[in-house]
Order: C-alpha cells, then structure tokens, then sequence
C-alpha cells in the first residue's frame, strides 16, 4: 500500500509542470504583446520568438502528463 501511495503522489507532483507551463505561457503573452504595443514593425520576429517560446513550455508540461501516466499505470 505505501509503495502505491508513493507512485501516487509522485504522477500528483509529475502533473505539477502543468501548472508551470501555464504561467510561463501566460508571461510569454503578456511580454509578446506588450513588445508589439512598443514596436508593431517588429510583429513578426516578436511573434516566431514568442511561438518558439509557447512550444517550449507546451512540450514541458506534456512530458510531465506522460511521466504521470507512466507513473499512474505503473500503481
């Protein structure tokens, strides 16, 4: 019984960089459009950086929902 306990919590923390890669998406979104308020010719290369960006953190927080799989089957 501990030791699934224990692979719970572990998939409850691995959903955690859900949680992450919401704010770090939320403050890509917010620098991105305060960037093209300042400088609207510079739209584009604000905008390829700032999608580079939202995959980054997107990936991260998929890696996280599949360690937690991986950990929850294995309970």
């Amino acid at each position: 019984m501990e030791a699934n306990l224990g692979f719970l919590i572990g998939a409850g923390i691995a959903v955690l960089a859900g949680l992450g890669a919401g704010i770090g998406i939320g403050v890509a979104t917010s620098g991105a459009s305060q960037a093209i308020s300042r400088q609207p010719e510079a739209s584009g290369k604000i905008m390829t950086v700032f999608f580079l960006g939202i995959a980054l953190a997107e990936a991260t927080a998929i890696y996280g929902f599949v360690i937690a799989i991986l950990i929850f089957t294995k309970a």
